[in-house]
């Protein structure tokens, strides 16, 4: 889990991820990952289509790549919005969050946490140079 979380927070600055919109894929850029309680965390707000979408099928998959390797990490995305410590410690990560209306009394604000993951590393020609599982 420590290579994943390093390589999505500092070897890259955007990830990608892809979700399920009905039958059709769908994928868009997200920023940095928090770490907290051991899990690698994400934030996004209820109201858009990418809560949605995971709340309708949490199997994601999230790609990155830092101009040499990439990154792809087969997962489940779990919704820890109600553990208001994770979202304290996002809050503290992000001095933007706030002023983009993350707070701890908005009910939009939705914390996951990375679950079931496979995370591959490979180099640029595809080669994989390692594999985790958390």
């Amino acid at each position: 889990m420590k290579e994943t979380y390093e390589f999505l927070k500092v070897k890259t600055q955007v990830n990608y991820v892809a979700t399920i919109n009905g039958e059709r894929p769908s994928c868009r850029p997200f920023g940095d990952p928090v770490l907290f309680d051991n899990k690698i965390y994400v934030l996004t707000s209820k109201n858009k289509s990418v809560s949605k979408q995971i709340a309708e099928n949490n199997h994601v998959c999230i790609v990155a790549y830092d101009e040499n390797e990439w990154i792809r990490i087969d997962c489940e995305l779990i919704d820890d919005s109600d553990n208001i410590e994770a979202k304290k410690a996002i809050l503290e990560e992000f001095d933007w969050a706030e002023e983009a209306g993350y707070t701890l009394d908005n009910p939009d604000f939705q914390v996951l946490y990375i679950s079931n993951a496979t995370s591959t590393i490979l180099d640029e020609e595809g080669n994989e140079g390692a594999k985790f599982n958390f």
